[in-house]
């Protein structure tokens, strides 16, 4: 039977002697990665760190035997399950049948997710009988396992969401999206392209070991498109002083006339701080100059093993509090605004309340958290990564090499978002064999630190483990008890609805435990979206209310909904604490222009 003129069209032949000639190109590429990879595994140290590997690396294993158990001892119940679930698989038996048939199928309800499923935007997912069956049944099987965890009596609320986590990043995995003879956007690809996209995706992926030096390292943007300082980091200003701990930048006013207090933000030490200085226009700093701030920034440093003794406590005092004192040197002001982001929000309180604790008059005279934690009681899905005993892993990981590998984090913040931070570029970049999209928050997103030993023992253990900040004295810094409640200045809390690693709940609660006035307002999106969410682009919306509520249910329910950024809502407040206009400052010399070679350094010393 001849085939239809479109289809053989669409359908590009792939050259046999020029597919023969890729293959051979990219075996020839892969033999030095394999080698690599060989003699990097085969040394007796490796070979001994591979043989202690834990298999069981979130302490999972006793919930899922608990969870088998209680099955076996309550057989109605799995019965009960089990009835709900052919059922429901029988309609879309009958859905897929009727689709096959050409038949009308809306008279056939499944009790399938509402929510728009980035995995299947292509319309075969929906229109192609076997395509849709293949969807529906996968989503069937997740809802029905996910809900048969939930709904157990036996097992504690931390097991059942360590559990549903654990199975949720199985079943994200085997994704029918995720394979090439079964997501339909591949296919067509392989048709109209004559299967180069998977040779093209067999070199990107070639790519990404020669990246991770033998481990895949799976590519997220185009890492090339950006240079920090060229493109992203660009807001001009100078590295005016530094230590051993952090760089201070003080950035160019933009403006004839400042505002007479200067504002500090204190990023987070997890992170590179230009996630608040991308590209120009999406710069939380660049606006901050350009609303007439005069605006210093600490770039921490990247460490390696020297910095393996380094405290919670160095962090206070050679970092927060040196930048205090170098503002309030360099402006001639006594007190300083201070903004910070996540966990540097939980280290800019605790320097607050050990300053209060031993100061009659602190050089702060207002503080604002982004998405920033004090209470860890609801502290999200990372919980599920620290209990005791995995603590006691990353304690054994810090051991060996004096600090945790940032690369280590990442993987943990991707594991938490498998769908949009993994399989999606294993998709685009292995299956279509796309380039991945140039993005600048991806570009920072890649672009880890490390964690120093002694500080993140003490942060895992007294924070996330113990939640002990909010209790008076629950920690000391260099025999000082902390006390948020000594926090007298003016707070303003910005959190963010959507938000996974710091979830919105926790962070009104941890704002309840401060002593002076508080303002939370809360934005739209999520941890990273929607902080840096500049007014231009006119996205997301943010809730505010002005009364008091016990709870952070009772808050959003009494809260007004604005649209647009929440970034002008905050500037009438922190103006109204900031005093009059003042010439604008000159920015010294320094050492060298910002970024500042702390940021553009690899590691620490380079």
């Amino acid at each position: 039977m001849a085939m239809n003129n479109d289809i053989q069209n669409a359908l590009q032949m792939p050259d046999a002697v020029a597919l023969g000639r890729a293959i051979l190109n990219a075996y020839e590429q892969a033999q030095p990665l394999f080698e690599e990879y060989a003699t990097k595994y085969s040394s007796p140290e490796t070979y001994k760190e591979m043989m202690s590997f834990n298999p069981d690396p979130m302490n999972v294993r006793q919930a899922y035997l608990d969870f088998l158990k209680e099955i076996t001892c309550d057989p109605q119940a799995m019965i009960r399950h089990q009835t709900d679930f052919v059922q429901d698989f029988y309609v879309i038996w009958q859905k897929s049948i009727a689709k096959f048939m050409k038949r009308d199928d809306s008279h056939l309800a499944t009790k399938m997710p509402l929510n728009p499923d980035r995995r299947f935007k292509a319309p075969e997912w929906e229109e192609v009988a076997i395509f849709n069956f293949m969807k529906n049944s996968y989503l069937l099987v997740s809802k029905y396992v996910d809900e048969s965890i939930k709904s157990s009596k036996d097992l504690s609320e931390h097991e059942k969401e360590k559990l549903a986590f654990y199975t949720r990043i199985f079943t994200d995995a085997m994704s029918p999206s995720n394979f090439a003879m079964t997501n339909p956007d591949v296919i067509n690809e392989t048709i109209k392209t004559g299967g180069e996209n998977l040779i093209n995706g067999f070199a990107n992926m070639l790519g990404d070991l020669r990246r991770g030096k033998g481990d895949l390292n799976i590519s997220m943007t185009q890492y090339d498109k950006f240079e920090l300082g060229k493109n992203i980091a660009v807001t001009e200003g100078r590295v005016v002083f530094q230590n051993e701990m952090f760089q201070l930048i003080q950035y160019t006013p933009k403006t004839e006339k400042v505002l007479k207090t200067p504002m500090l933000i204190v990023p987070p030490w997890i992170n590179k701080y230009y996630i608040l200085d991308l590209r120009p226009g999406n710069s939380y700093v660049e606006w901050l100059v350009e609303q007439g701030h005069t605006v210093f920034l600490m770039s921490w440093i990247n460490p390696d093993e020297k910095y393996a003794d380094k405290t919670f406590s160095s962090y206070i005092h050679d970092g927060v509090i040196t930048a205090i004192d170098q503002v309030t040197s360099i402006t001639k002001e006594e007190k300083i605004n201070t903004t910070a982001y996540c966990i540097g929000g939980t280290l800019l309180a605790t320097t607050i309340a050990y300053l209060s604790a031993t100061k009659k008059d602190i050089p702060v005279a207002s503080a604002t958290f982004l998405t920033t934690l004090l209470d860890f009681k609801k502290a999200g899905e990372l919980l599920l990564f620290l209990d005791d005993k995995q603590i006691s892993n990353l304690e054994d990981k810090m051991e060996k090499k004096g600090y945790l590998d940032g690369a280590c984090l990442k993987k943990t913040f991707s594991a938490l978002r498998a769908n949009d931070l993994i399989w999606s570029f294993v998709v685009n970049n292995y299956l279509m064999g796309k380039e991945p999209f140039p993005f600048d928050l991806l570009y920072w997103n890649d672009d880890p630190t490390n964690m120093p030993k002694e500080m993140h023992k003490f942060y895992l253990h007294n924070m996330y483990s113990k939640n002990k900040l909010i209790e008076k004295g629950g920690i000391t810094i260099d025999g000082v008890d902390i006390d948020l409640s000594k926090v007298k200045v003016p707070c303003h809390f910005i959190s963010t609805k959507e938000d996974h690693i710091a979830p919105w709940v926790a962070t009104f609660d941890g704002s309840q435990f401060l002593g002076g006035d508080v303002t939370f307002t809360l934005a739209g999106s999520g941890h990273i979206a929607g902080i840096i969410n500049p007014p231009a682009k006119k996205k997301y919306g943010y809730w505010t209310n002005n009364k008091s509520a016990k709870s952070a249910e009772e808050w959003l329910k009494n809260a007004s909904e604005s649209q647009g950024s929440w970034w002008p809502h905050w500037q009438k407040w922190v103006t109204g604490l900031s005093g009059e206009k003042v010439t604008a400052r000159k920015v010294a010399k320094g050492i060298e222009a910002a970024p500042g070679s702390y940021v553009t350094a690899e590691k620490a010393g380079d």
